[in-house]
């Protein structure tokens, strides 16, 4: 089994802002990096070999704090993972959710029934994310069998491990809490070619306790509110 410690980066602005992020790359802001600082000394001690993040600059920023708070001596490199990046959202990346709403109606109305298979021009539908984690994931596990690694990566990488390990459908809002600079322990294993998932602790905040309350996207609330019609902007 490959253990995994995987950690969502620190707080932008544009998660304060509840933006669409996506692939766009957005630093951490000033509550982030004091997250990222925070994760960092709660992991210090943990016997890792390697600090995997995203590509995006918030998730390194994440990692490179982890790697530095290592007590491991030797420890390689933060190591770039493309496949972990966030879900692409295309044309709305960037946009904050009344906005889209205004500027993107016909699409946002697809948005909110969260179907597995719709894409916002340009982006990424849930399925096509998810076969890009899993992929990732995969080739994790080939690269680092019976290693223990911190993986720092994305809110919409997360959501998809959680989904695989609990059997959940692609399509529908997220049920998963998923704090940014949260730890979740995951245990992996390829069985038959397939990626086993297995979680064994999720979202970890012990060591935020005393900083600023997290900006929450509750996708259930903006499904209800689209059921019901009525226009609705997530908290």
């Amino acid at each position: 089994m490959t253990q995994l410690i995987l950690v969502r980066h620190g707080e932008t602005d544009w998660n304060r802002e509840l933006r669409f992020q996506g692939q766009v790359d957005v630093p951490l802001n000033a509550t982030g990096h004091a997250q990222a600082e925070r994760v960092a000394a709660r992991l210090a001690g943990e016997p890792v070999h390697a600090v995997l993040a995203s590509d995006l600059q918030r998730a390194l920023q994440t990692a490179e704090a982890i790697h530095l708070r290592s007590a491991v001596d030797g420890l390689p490199g933060v190591a770039r993972m493309p496949g972990l990046r966030e879900q692409n959202f295309g044309i709305v990346d960037g946009m904050r959710v009344a906005d889209i709403q205004q500027q993107h109606a016909e699409a946002w109305a697809q948005w909110v029934r969260f179907d597995a298979d719709y894409a916002f021009d340009g982006g990424e539908s849930a399925r096509q994310f998810h076969a890009r984690v899993m992929a990732a994931l995969h080739d994790i596990v080939l690269r680092h069998a019976d290693q223990t690694l911190v993986v720092v990566t994305h809110g919409g990488v997360l959501d998809m491990v959680y989904r695989t390990a609990h059997g959940l459908l692609l399509s529908g809002p997220r049920q998963a809490v998923i704090p940014n600079a949260g730890i979740n322990r995951v245990q992996l294993a390829i069985v038959d070619s397939s990626l086993q998932v297995q979680i064994d602790d999720w979202a970890d905040t012990q060591h935020l306790a005393d900083l600023p309350a997290q900006p929450v996207y509750d996708q259930a609330r903006l499904a209800l509110a689209a059921a019901l019609s009525v226009p609705s902007a997530p908290r």
